[in-house]
This record gives C-alpha cells, structure tokens and sequence, in this order.
C-alpha cells in the first residue's frame, strides 16, 4: 500500500471518527432535551401554574447542572455562590461519572420526580437510568440533589398558603375573576418567593398603569378601544399568532352546563422548548444544552416574581371586564382571559427576558422553527432570531383580546431589565 492511500484511509478513519463522536453527543443532547419534553408533560398533567412551572423549572435544571459542575468545576463553573442566599455543596471528593452524560440526565429525571406533584411518574425512567450507573454515581448526585432541594423548600413556596387570602379589590377599574369558570386569582402572593438574581421581587417597578377612566377623551378608554377594535377584525393572522403563543395552562371549554379543562403548556415550558430546539439545531453538547436551560429556567422564575408583584399592585380590570360593563356585555376577546391581574403582561416579561438570554447564548440572527404547539394542533412557526419571536409572543397578547397595549410596552421594558442584571452576574461563566 502507498504512501497516499495509507494517508487517505487515515484520513477517511479520523473523518470517521470526529463523526461519531458528534454523533454521541448530539444523541446526548436530544436525549436530555427529551426529557425535558417529559418533565413538561407532567407539568401539563398538574395544570400547573405558570409561576410555579417556572420554579420547578429551575430546580430540576439547577440539581443536574451542578452535577456537571462538581464533576467540572474549572469548565461548568457553578451557579450556587451567585444566587441569594448563596448555597455551598459539601463533597468529600469531587465526583467521578463513567458516564457523565446519562448521571446529568439522571440527575434531571430524579430531580422531577422529587418535586414535582406527579414526578413518580417519571420513575420508570429514573429506574431505568439508575441502572446504568454504578452505587457511588448515584451516591453523588443524591447529596447534590438533596442539598438543592432542601434549599427549596426554604424559599417561601411551602408558606403560601399560610399567606393572607386576596380578596379582589372593590371598585371601578380593579381585577374582578371572568368567564367562563370565575377562577379565583393565582398565587397572588407570588412576590414573597426568593428569587435568584434579583435583590427583590420590586428592584424593577414598571410605570403604573394609566388610570382607568371610562370618558371618550381619556387615554384609557382609547386603550380599552384598540382591544376592542383589534379582536372585531377579526384577522385571521392575528389569531394565528394569539393561538400559537395562548400557553393557558387554565382554559377551560363550556358545552351546556359542562365545563372541560384543556391543558396546555405554560408560556416558560414554551421558551424551555425553544431552547431544546435551539440546543440541537446548534449542535451543542449536552453540557452546554444543560447551562442553556438552566441559565433560561433560573431566570425565567425571576422575571415571574417580578411580573407577579406588580399585578397584585396595580390589580389592573381585564378587557373583557371593562367592554362587557360599559361597552358590549356581548363581546368576547379571542383567548379565554388568564385568571389573574391584567397589568404588566406576563408574556411580555418572560419572552422578552428569554429571548435576551437566549441571544446571548446562541447569538442574534438564530434562525428557527419552533414546533413547540404542534401537538396542540397549530402549526410551526419560523422567526428569524429570538426577539423576534419574543416580539410576537408579546403582541400576541393584545391581538387575543386580553391585554392592553401599555401593559404589553411595561412588559416588554421590565423583561429587559430582568435578563440584563442576570446577564450581568453570570455572563463570566460563558467563558
């Protein structure tokens, strides 16, 4: 055999070769992003909240990627001693996974499967995982998981019922429950749980709404007119982009005296979503899928504790309120409004806070089909960057009849400062 054929079959063995590893990590990352997919499920399962999906979120990513930081501490520096109340993991020895990337995903699945409600679902493929590991692995990511969830536990969430209940303020303009179910308001004592990054569930206070005031001349009642107006031309691309960004985990659907709940994913399960399709479109490794998610999941609960505390201070009326009172007890917008305070718009802040973390981490101009509804029945959506998407995940709202336009723009202002503090305090990890 010549000299050329010996360096060409070298060659074509060390193409081979680069293939398959590329290969091994991209089965990686859509193994993890799977499971994900899973851990969301169980969420659509709970009808749970969107705040509280936020916060589960951020666990079960946080316990699996601090395995991966223990385990590599210089690359994947950890994100315990730059969250509040700073959290530190005793280890004897740092740990040493044979298989690093099926002890992260364990890691995730066990970490589901302790806090969420119906987590023991999950348990078959936890069983399954465990397997595959061997007595001292397991070990490890235990005492990392039970830290983080006992840490959990002391962040405000297990006291809220203990809370004072809300009772919907009395008067013109405030927040009353709507049709079809008259839900009671949810969590409206969001504010009182520990975030992350941000030094208190107010730091970024949105302008206050415009006043309500239902006089031709005022600037409310021309906001309460561009909702009516906008759902009254009913454009079929309008409600296109309401549907595919509704994510209300609460609609309920009325037949007679019969009420049904339609579950849906949360608007935070939606962007975790988006980051599963970002992560392999980009062909990350699963380390760095697994920062991506938990940097977006950590961040998205702050930007609901934010959200949350200014709509139980304003305690803004819905649109479907104020037009049913005072201007067609008939009209209806397109989405079945959300039970809870209209202002700011909770879309608003959390999609314009993910699209800033996620254009950090995969940069502007990131090109993407997002079939996150799909199995919803709406069909994929392309969008030519993150903010774009986040552009008309907000002003879906105001297209769906259940938000006004200033609540949007506040939104869209308090996201911002959200993700750029968080950016701020983490961006050193990236390198």
């Amino acid at each position: 055999m010549n000299k050329a054929i010996k360096i060409g079959y070298l060659g074509l063995f060390f193409l081979w070769n680069v293939c398959f590893i590329e290969s091994l990590a991209q089965s990686s990352t859509k193994a993890l992003v799977k499971d994900l997919k899973d851990i969301t499920d169980i969420m659509v399962y709970d009808v749970t909240s969107p705040v509280a999906a936020a916060r589960y979120y951020a666990y079960i990513t946080l316990v699996s990627y601090e395995c991966l930081s223990a385990y590599q501490p210089t690359q994947y520096q950890s994100f315990l001693p730059l969250i509040n109340e700073p959290l530190s993991i005793k280890l004897e020895v740092r740990p040493i996974f044979s298989n690093p990337s099926l002890a992260y995903r364990y890691a995730l699945l066990y970490a589901a499967n302790k806090i969420l409600p119906s987590g023991s679902k999950l348990l078959p493929q936890v069983k399954k995982l465990e397997l595959e590991l061997k007595p001292i692995e397991i070990k490890y990511v235990h005492h990392i998981a039970s830290t983080i969830l006992d840490y959990s536990k002391t962040d405000g969430f297990l006291q809220l019922n203990n809370l004072k209940k809300y009772t919907p303020k009395r008067g013109a303009g405030y927040w009353q429950p709507t049709q079809p179910a008259f839900m009671a308001p949810i969590e409206p004592n969001w504010n009182s749980i520990r975030t992350f990054f941000l030094s208190k569930s107010d730091q970024f206070l949105t302008q206050p709404p415009v006043a309500f005031d239902m006089n031709p001349q005022s600037e409310f009642y021309r906001l309460t007119k561009e909702v009516k107006n906008v759902v009254e031309e009913n454009n079929p691309v309008n409600n296109e982009i309401a549907a595919f960004w509704d994510c209300n985990p609460y609609a309920i659907s009325q037949i007679g005296h019969l009420e049904f709940g339609l579950k849906k994913i949360s608007p935070g399960g939606h962007w975790m979503g988006i980051a599963g399709i970002a992560s392999i479109r980009s062909k990350m490794t699963i380390e760095n899928a697994l920062f991506s998610h938990t940097l977006l999941a950590l961040s998205l609960h702050d930007a609901f504790v934010a959200c949350w505390d200014e709509k139980y201070r304003s305690n803004r009326i819905r649109p479907e309120t104020v037009i049913n009172t005072y201007l067609d007890k008939r009209w209806t917008p397109i989405l079945q409004t959300p039970p809870f305070p209209e202002y700011v718009s909770g879309h608003s802040v959390i999609s314009t806070t993910s699209a800033e973390i996620l254009t950090l981490l995969f940069g502007d101009n990131f090109k993407f089909r997002d079939n996150t509804e799909k199995e919803f029945g709406l069909r994929t959506r392309g969008y030519k960057s993150f903010r774009q998407a986040a552009e008309e995940a907000c002003i879906s709202r105001f297209y769906g009849g259940i938000h006004f336009m200033d609540a949007i723009d506040q939104g869209v202002w308090q996201g911002k400062k959200v993700a750029n503090l968080i950016i701020n305090k983490t961006q050193h990890l990236l390198n």
